[in-house]
């Protein structure tokens, strides 16, 4: 017991009290600002790798971006990263920031079906699937369970199956070989069930979006109730944006 107390006066509280208001330490990136400053817009729309980056006006989408920051680095009167974790849309338009605006990215209430919170504000339990993943994102949505972030504290926790879950978490590109395996774990899901997209990969396919290697017939046929952008997708951006979803 004393190792116990000793350990909770030197090192604080294992757990992060209040998830919505914490600051992220470090170099983390979160929601872009673009400001009004002239600067040479091909230029800038040219040093993105993933094409998230429009012109006329400067636009950044947040589901294209994989957050390296190579952007800011070069025009840094344009952009900046904030480190705000609260990036996640129900709309793939919410994800896109443009120049002259700062404001926070929040979900289009009139886009959440009344089930979701009626059914699954007090529990909610998911099945993810890593559609060709590099492990990223995996990594991260499994920390948002350990002790520190306690998803679990708010009724959220991941399943070992499809049938004893609520919704699917998506993450990676979407393979070909994983297209099926990701189709009939959703058909397992009993409905009303819901769709999460984690992480940039997901989203838009990322620097994979363009390989033939990719079959993501899955996001055509199904509509996505949340998009969670980042490469990866850090844990407060995905426990604030599922709690948003179910409005808690």
């Amino acid at each position: 017991m004393f190792d116990n107390l000793k350990i909770l006066y030197h090192q604080g509280k294992q757990f992060i009290p209040n998830v919505k208001t914490v600051e992220v330490p470090g170099i983390f990136r979160g929601r872009p600002v673009i400001s009004n400053a002239k600067v040479d817009e091909q230029a800038l729309k040219a040093v993105c790798p993933l094409g998230a980056i429009d012109v006329n006006p400067v636009r950044l989408n947040l589901g294209k971006c994989n957050f390296c920051g190579e952007c800011a680095f070069k025009f840094q009167s344009k952009i900046e990263f904030t480190k705000d974790y609260k990036i996640s849309s129900n709309k793939p338009e919410g994800l896109i920031v443009t120049e002259g605006e700062d404001k926070p990215i929040i979900l289009d209430e009139s886009l959440i079906r009344p089930e979701i919170r009626k059914l699954f504000s007090g529990s909610l339990k998911l099945r993810q699937v890593s559609a060709a993943g590099d492990n990223s994102c995996e990594l991260e949505l499994n920390a948002s369970g350990n002790v520190q972030f306690d998803m679990g504290r708010f009724g959220i926790e991941f399943v070992a199956s499809p049938r004893h879950a609520d919704g699917v978490v998506i993450t990676g590109p979407i393979s070909q070989n994983m297209a099926a395996a990701l189709q009939i774990t959703y058909d397992a899901i009993p409905e009303p069930k819901i769709i999460i997209l984690a992480g940039v990969d997901a989203i838009s396919g990322g620097i994979f979006a363009n390989s033939p290697a990719l079959d993501r017939s899955f996001i055509d046929r199904y509509k996505p109730d949340l998009y969670i952008p980042g490469n990866p997708v850090h844990p407060l951006t995905f426990i604030n944006g599922v709690l948003c979803l179910l409005g808690k």
